[in-house]
């Protein structure tokens, strides 16, 4: 029992977190409880745990949220396939971890929720941010922090790889070696675009191509929709706050903070047994004070005196309360005392108790002119987010029951915009690269039924419904159109062939031995000298360069050659003439703490790859998309 005192009475943190887990259970207790019956397929497992579709769509929603682009344009199929593997791998993590007895510590789970921005207003945990942060998640109280302890349990996995790495003297003269190599060479290029200069590319050819490539000049089906959008922010212009809603919210935040004020409480307990009835008890408590009057020192009082054996070894310190951690009686006398002062025996269900207050930490408010701002963007807010949400029903519910915009434009007063005309992969505005409204525009009720779409959000803040206004077939474009395309396709495929056949003829005559000045002349090619050139010359042709630093080194004897078609089509002849090797007295000693910074993230990298691996390896997965299981 008077473990029980303690633990409840560490301060406001304990404090805020019963009562947030006991508002959320109030909040969701029945949802999570009804869900709780629902039954989902497994469409995976792990060593017998289920992954579920519900757990798949969320992790598909994560990874297109992390890789950002247009979803319409990812293959579906693909995208399912790498969310599934990143679960698979977090459960085998999780699994690991429970092996391994790992767990976090109640006290670090509640910091952690106390100490996450999201749950904060102006720096400070606030409840009602929490709770309805964590309720749009789907979250329960128990579901978030477990999950949450799941993270923070494999985060620890993650990092012991990463701070397990290390690297040796040897290690990194041989990194030093390679990475900061010089090498001497000099090249060649042969440009295209005047190697046919003054050729006619024949009508036939031209006819051929186009008759081989029709896909190739196929102009995509496009559309053109009205739409109408919804916009959250619009709505603050209607949106009035007075100074009298101003007023009343101050005076509930003041007096909610007042409340958090802490006072922090020493005690001396006297419990009451067989051998000490309560007068006892309050006669020993009144001797007990008055040698604390006389002079003595509570916490050696405390030690000598105190039932409570643990909290004495501290002093008598009992924490932190705000005003309802401890019992009744001892909050009562607590709330009249001053700092320092010892109170008279207290008689509760624990025994008699002489508390001292030793710290009393008052939540100083901030004036309501400093808050005005604050408090008129917040109720702005919180009204503005009422009106939308209605505002958006309103429009799902017009959308469904209409057949075009013009309801939806008289009722909720939107303007009807036309878009440009846009194909499967987008157009050219902010509206027709979304990809949600790229599929809601080609989908069948829109380009086939012609009814409005569905309420497409985009971002938290903003609701669109489309309506097709007008649809192009796909086509191929005429060949009298693409004549001219056609035909600087076909010389630029001729002047790379060009290009090549001269690169092959100068680089086997350097091979040969024989010289070639003569046709370098005649061709009008000039040598380019690059002397002591690192791995990350600036200034480098990228492709030029990986291979000049790919060749092998030359011998004592000669030069080594080599040649390579880059993108462009331009051919390159190198000669390769010197290596230099680096090493470690090279390098400044920024450049060192980056090459031992890369190394051991690298490092760490491929051990807990390897890591990864070995758990899939030794686990029984079953996987429904693939219809694989690996033992």
């Amino acid at each position: 029992m008077l473990q029980d005192i303690r633990d409840n009475s560490k301060g406001l943190i304990a404090k805020i977190i019963i009562g947030f887990i006991i508002a959320l259970f109030a909040l969701l207790g029945v949802e999570s409880i009804i869900g709780g019956f629902a039954a989902n397929p497994a469409i995976a497992t792990v060593n017998g745990d289920k992954i579920t579709q519900p757990q798949l769509d969320a992790g598909v929603q994560n990874l297109l949220a992390s890789i950002g682009g247009n979803p319409g344009s990812l293959d579906e199929n693909l995208i399912q396939q790498i969310a599934l593997s990143q679960i698979i791998e977090d459960r085998l993590l999780e699994q690991s971890t429970r092996k391994a007895d790992m767990a976090v510590s109640p006290r670090a789970l509640d910091m952690a929720i106390i100490q996450t921005p999201g749950f904060q207003v102006g720096g400070v945990y606030n409840n009602d941010i929490a709770m309805r942060t964590m309720a749009t998640q789907g979250f329960t109280p128990d579901t978030y922090k477990a999950a949450l302890g799941r993270q923070m349990v494999v985060e620890q996995v993650v990092n012991a790889f990463a701070a397990s790495s290390f690297v040796t003297v040897q290690e990194l003269e041989r990194i030093a070696a390679l990475s900061s190599q010089k090498r001497d060479f000099r090249f060649l290029s042969i440009t295209l675009g005047n190697r046919t200069a003054g050729e006619a590319i024949p009508a036939e050819q031209i006819e051929t191509y186009y008759q081989n490539n029709e896909a190739q000049f196929m102009l995509d089906e496009e559309v053109a929709v009205d739409y109408v959008v919804l916009d959250k922010n619009a709505l603050f212009n209607n949106v009035e706050v007075t100074a009298e809603q101003i007023a009343a919210q101050y005076e509930l935040e003041a007096a909610t903070s007042s409340s958090l004020s802490q006072r922090r409480a020493a005690h001396i307990l006297l419990e009451l047994d067989a051998s000490r009835t309560e007068e006892q008890a309050i006669s020993e408590a009144q001797a007990l004070k008055q040698r604390l009057i006389d002079g003595e020192d509570f916490s050696a009082v405390a030690l000598e005196a105190s039932s409570d054996t643990i909290s004495a070894e501290e002093g008598g310190d009992i924490g932190y309360s705000d005003g309802t951690a401890f019992p009744e009686e001892l909050e009562q006398a607590l709330a009249l005392m001053q700092v320092g002062d010892v109170s008279d025996p207290i008689v509760t269900d624990f025994g008699i108790h002489l508390v001292k207050l030793t710290e009393y930490d008052v939540n100083e408010f901030p004036s309501l002119e400093e808050e005005t701002d604050r408090i008129r963007r917040e109720l702005a807010s919180a009204e503005v987010d009422a009106i939308y949400f209605a505002q958006l029903e309103s429009l799902a519910n017009l959308a469904f029951e209409t057949d075009d915009l013009t309801a939806i434009n008289e009722d909720l007063g939107l303007d009807i915009v036309e878009s440009e005309s846009f194909t499967r992969t987008g157009g050219s505005s902010e509206i027709t690269t979304n990809g949600n409204v790229i599929a809601a525009s080609f989908s069948d009720e829109v380009l086939l039924q012609g009814r409005n779409s569905e309420i497409i959000e985009v971002g938290s803040d903003r609701a669109i419904v489309v309506h097709l206004r007008e649809y192009t077939e796909a086509s191929i474009r005429p060949l009298a159109e693409v004549r001219g395309e056609i035909a600087a396709i076909l010389r630029t495929e001729i002047e790379k062939e060009r290009a090549l056949a001269l690169g092959e003829q100068l680089l086997a005559e350097l091979e040969s031995g024989a010289s070639i000045e003569a046709l370098v002349t005649e061709n009008e090619l000039q040598w380019v000298v690059q002397a002591g050139a690192s791995r990350d010359q600036a200034g480098m042709n990228g492709e030029v360069l990986n291979e000049a630093f790919s060749m092998p080194a030359p011998t004592q004897d000669g030069s080594r050659y080599s040649g390579i078609q880059l993108f462009n089509g331009t051919y390159v002849v190198l000669e390769l003439q010197s290596v230099v090797k680096g090493s470690l007295d090279q390098l400044t000693q920024p450049e060192r703490e980056a090459m031992i910074a890369q190394f051991v993230e690298t490092d760490g990298r491929e051990a807990f790859g390897n890591f990864i691996e070995n758990l899939k390896s030794n686990a029984k997965i079953t996987d429904s998309l693939s219809n694989e299981e690996e033992i």
